[in-house]
């Protein structure tokens, strides 16, 4: 299992960015995917999750209204696509899949087994 995040950078108050997750090594459109972020001297926690099939999506209430995430099972790839970010984005973002098929809750962070080394994202005037 490979996931490769890119996408992250500086940027402004109110400012967008699109994040990337390449992944490769196992059958990318069979399983639910996230994203996950990391922000100094904070433990982690779950941005944002899509089912296999994309139809099917959960966002953290922060994230609400101004993420969205997105797949492209015909590239492999996982998009989230970030608008009006604050300074409180700041963190290290991950893309992360779980073990297996199923789980039992896509909005648990602790079902998430893979994850990638993540891109930073930088929220600053």
């Amino acid at each position: 299992v490979t996931l490769a995040e890119s996408g992250g950078g500086l940027v402004q108050p109110g400012g967008s960015l699109r994040l990337s997750c390449a992944a490769s090594g196992f059958t990318f459109s069979n399983y639910i995917m996230s994203w996950a972020r990391q922000a100094p001297g904070k433990g982690p926690e779950l941005v944002s999750a899509v089912d296999a099939g994309g139809g099917s999506t959960y966002y953290a209430d922060f994230a609400k209204g101004r993420f969205t995430i997105s797949r492209d099972n015909t590239k492999n790839i996982l998009y989230l696509e970030m608008n009006n970010l604050k300074p409180e984005d700041t963190a290290l973002y991950f893309c992360a899949k779980p073990w297996g098929r199923r789980v039992a809750s896509m909005s648990d962070l602790q079902e998430y087994d893979y994850w990638g080394q993540g891109t930073q994202v930088t929220v600053s005037s």
